[in-house]
C-alpha cells in the first residue's frame, strides 16, 4: 500500500464509521459490506471495486498496531502537513529548513517520516494480507458430527508470473532514489511542511523498470481456489470458524491473512439443540399420558430408545434419557423428550359416547372454576 493511501483515503468513511469506533463495530461492519459486495455474491461491474476497498481498510482498521499508525500519519500529515510555533522557518531551537536537508538537526524529514512508514527501505515493508469471510450451509447431522468440506474462494492472490514483486520475470524491482524508499517527499511552504507521494515511484517507494504484463506491477492477481475447511463437531447456527493463513497472501513477504466461515445449519425435521444436549417432542395419545405407557423415541443414529410415560403425564412435560443425545469430548450427553398430548381432529361416533360416558363417570367438573377476571 502507498503511502499517498494512508493520507488521502478515510477508511473509516469506507467502513460507514467515526474515528472512535470499537473493533466490534469495525468487524460488523466489514462482514455487512464484504457480503454485500463479494463479487461471487453481487454482479454489479463497481462491486469488484467496492469490495478491495472495504477489504484494504479492514486490513488498516482491524489490526491495532496499523490502525495507531494509520490514525498518527493522518493526525501529522493528512490535512496537508504540520506547523512550528510562530509560523516562521524557526521555532523552539528548530531550523526549519533543516528538517528537509538533514542538516544540523540530524537525519532531517526523512527520519521524522521514517518512524511511520519505513523511510530509507529499500523496498516496501511487509504487510499482512487481507482476511476473507464466507458462509457455508451445513445439515443438522453435519453439524452435529463435524464435516470436512470444500470452499470456493475469489481473491486476490499471489501473481504466479512474478511472484508478487510486479517486476517482469527476471528482473527486480529498485528503491526509488528520489524519496530514499519512502515513497513520501516533503516541501517548504512557508510555516508548513507539506507532505506528499512521491511522483517518481507514485507513493510506493520503489520503481518497477519493467513491469509484469501478467499483472500490470500490482504483484497481484485475481484467482479461485478450494479451500478443504474441517468443521468441528457440534457447531451452531451463525458460528464463525477461524481458519488461519487461508486468507489473502502478504505483500512483500508479509503473513497472509485469515479465512472466517459462517455456518448456516439448516434446521432438521425431528432434532433440535438444547445446550449441549439434544432435544426432541413426540406425539403422545390421551389415554397414553393419563394412563401411562412405555413409548418408542428415535435417536439421532437411527435407533431407539424406550421411554416410560408414568399416569398422568402433563402435555409439554420433558423427559431425559441419559446418554442417548450426541458424542462430545468428555462421552455422550443426553436426549431431552417433551411429550405432547395429541388431540384428534376427527373422532368416531362411537368415540363421542365413549368421551361423554368418560365425562359423566370422571366427574372432574370445570376446570377453570378457579379463573376470575380482574384476580
Amino acid at each position: 500500500m502507498s503511502q499517498k493511501d494512508w493520507l488521502e483515503k478515510d477508511y473509516y468513511s469506507v467502513l460507514g464509521l467515526k474515528k472512535d469506533a470499537t473493533e466490534d463495530q469495525i468487524k460488523k461492519a466489514f462482514r455487512k459490506l464484504a457480503r454485500q459486495y463479494h463479487p461471487d455474491q453481487n454482479r454489479d461491474p463497481e462491486a469488484e471495486k467496492k469490495f478491495k476497498e472495504v477489504t484494504e481498510a479492514n486490513d488498516i482498521l482491524s489490526d491495532p498496531k496499523t490502525r495507531k499508525e494509520y490514525d498518527e500519519a493522518r493526525s501529522l500529515f493528512g490535512s496537508g502537513g504540520f506547523r512550528f510555533p510562530g509560523g516562521g522557518g524557526r521555532a523552539s531551537g528548530i531550523n526549519f529548513e533543516d528538517l528537509f536537508s538533514g542538516g544540523a538537526a540530524g537525519g532531517g524529514f526523512s527520519d521524522i517520516f521514517g518512524g511511520l512508514f519505513g523511510a530509507g527501505q529499500p523496498q516496501q515493508r511487509q504487510r499482512r494480507g487481507g482476511d476473507l469471510e464466507t458462509e457455508v450451509n451445513l445439515s443438522f447431522r453435519e453439524a452435529i458430527g463435524g464435516a470436512r468440506i470444500s470452499v470456493r474462494l475469489s481473491s486476490d492472490a499471489v501473481c504466479d508470473d512474478c511472484g508478487g514483486t510486479g517486476a517482469k520475470k527476471g528482473t527486480s524491482p529498485r528503491s526509488c532514489l528520489d524519496c530514499n524508499g519512502s515513497g513520501m517527499t516533503a516541501r517548504s511552504s512557508g510555516g508548513f511542511a507539506v507532505s506528499q507521494p512521491c511522483p517518481s515511484c507514485h507513493g510506493r517507494g520503489i520503481i518497477i523498470d519493467d513491469p509484469c504484463p501478467g499483472c500490470d506491477g500490482t504483484g497481484q492477481a485475481r484467482a479461485s481456489r478450494t479451500i478443504h475447511v474441517r468443521i468441528p463437531a457440534g457447531v451452531t447456527d451463525g458460528q464463525r470458524i477461524r481458519v488461519k493463513g487461508k486468507g489473502t497472501p502478504g505483500i512483500n513477504g508479509g503473513n497472509p491473512g485469515d479465512l472466517y466461515v459462517i455456518v448456516h445449519v439448516t434446521a432438521d425435521p425431528l432434532f433440535a439443540r438444547q445446550g449441549e444436549h439434544l432435544a426432541i417432542t413426540v406425539p403422545v395419545t390421551y389415554a397414553e399420558a393419563a394412563l401411562g405407557a412405555e413409548i418408542g423415541v428415535p435417536t439421532l443414529d437411527g435407533g431407539q430408545v424406550r421411554l416410560k410415560i408414568p399416569a398422568g403425564t402433563k402435555s409439554g412435560r420433558t423427559f431425559r434419557a441419559k446418554g442417548k443425545g450426541v458424542q462430545i469430548k468428555d462421552g455422550r450427553t443426553d436426549l431431552l423428550v417433551t411429550v405432547v398430548v395429541q388431540v384428534p381432529e376427527h373422532l368416531s361416533a362411537a368415540a363421542q359416547d365413549a368421551l361423554r360416558a368418560y365425562e359423566a363417570v370422571a366427574g372432574e367438573g370445570n376446570p377453570r372454576a378457579s379463573l376470575r377476571a380482574g384476580e
